[in-house]
């Protein structure tokens, strides 16, 4: 499945009723090669090895191949570290529209807030990171600083979000949509800003030797009703950023993300810290991120936790705190006009003269 087939499925998620998922395995009911697997992940592991042995015996009509079925679908019959059960169901379209995006804590080493207000809360319009939080080195405040000036003098400064460059971890974490597909041996995770697609890699570690990439090296796994997700070897680039306010970062970067699910009730209070710092978007209905007020059920929390010694003097934690959407989600492309106006250059949208895969 390519990213489009996959965008395409996760956009009607969300909207249409649950079928079976046969994408772990390729295998299409009905089709020529629906005789060679149908393991079905919401039936009891029992019916699946019945079903299994026979449609193998029924392909080979051979003792070896009904025995090399039967001893294939006992090993799949062997419990879980997490059973299907206790995995939380993350799927659909969850929306947070409201810019920059981090919800920093009431208390501890938290995100940058916005020095620069308006109406009560950050002033997107002036980006001025505050350089005093203790959790910067002093290199870093200097660059924050530095930033905010340029930001106060109605100059906008460079960020992978208006350059429409790669965002990166933990950047790209304040996107302001976000669907994710799940599989026993991988998540995908695709956001709203610009096709911008990760991939986390279930229940495996990190290579000796990470080759640093845009989004870095993701592995996760279940603990409880929580995914966690630990992300190194995250590429440096021109445009490089922790967050709108253009904290750097070098490659020690590690990034550790914990989604769960919350009733509205708990959420509430990470709905509130958003709407203390974060400007709200006004987005009408058919936008695709419009929050769903009359929404009260589950909603989706992620907390992650920064931590970079070249940068940061210790790891600092915040959170984003999802509902759902009133409409459908709409295609967002960055590239589709990188002209600028005013003071601004125009975008130094990414170009290679020849691909790069």
């Amino acid at each position: 499945m390519n990213d489009v087939q996959l965008a395409f499925r996760l956009n009607s998620a969300y909207r249409q009723p649950r079928v079976k998922d046969f994408s772990a395995s390729g295998v299409r009911p009905g089709t020529t090669n629906d005789r060679r697997l149908d393991i079905r992940y919401d039936k009891t592991w029992g019916a699946t090895m019945s079903k299994f042995a026979l449609r193998a015996y029924a392909l080979g009509r051979g003792t070896g191949v009904l025995a090399a079925a039967i001893m294939a679908a006992q090993v799949l019959a062997q419990p879980a570290s997490h059973s299907n059960t206790s995995v939380p169901d993350f799927s659909g379209i969850w929306s947070h529209p409201s810019i920059p995006g981090f919800e920093p804590l009431t208390s501890g080493p938290t995100a940058l807030t916005n020095r620069s207000r308006l109406n009560g809360v950050g002033n997107i319009l002036q980006l001025v990171g505050d350089y005093t939080n203790p959790i910067l080195k002093t290199e870093a405040a200097e660059v924050v600083r530095r930033l905010g000036e340029v930001s106060k003098s109605g100059v906008t400064f460079p960020t992978p979000s208006n350059q429409c460059w790669p965002g990166g971890v933990p950047f790209i974490l304040s996107s302001n949509g976000i669907q994710m597909s799940q599989q026993p041996d991988k998540i995908t995770i695709l956001y709203w800003q610009d096709h911008q697609v990760r991939h986390v890699r279930m229940n495996q570690r990190h290579p000796k030797v990470v080759i640093p990439s845009w989004y870095g090296d993701s592995v996760g796994h279940y603990e409880g009703d929580t995914l966690v997700v630990d992300t190194v070897g995250i590429k440096v680039g021109p445009f490089a950023m922790v967050d709108t306010y253009g904290t750097p970062h070098t490659p020690a970067l590690h990034v550790v993300e914990r989604y769960r699910l919350l009733d509205y009730e708990a959420a509430k209070e990470g709905l509130e810290r958003d709407a203390k710092e974060n400007f709200p978007l006004a987005l009408n209905d058919d936008s695709g991120l419009a929050r769903d007020e009359n929404y009260k059920g589950k909603h989706l929390q992620l907390q992650f936790t920064v931590e970079d010694e070249g940068v940061f003097r210790m790891p600092w934690s915040a959170t984003v705190t999802y509902g759902r959407p009133s409409g459908d989600w709409l295609e967002n492309v960055c590239p589709e006009n990188p002209n600028k106006y005013g003071t601004e250059k125009d975008a130094r949208i990414p170009t290679a003269a020849k691909p790069d895969f």
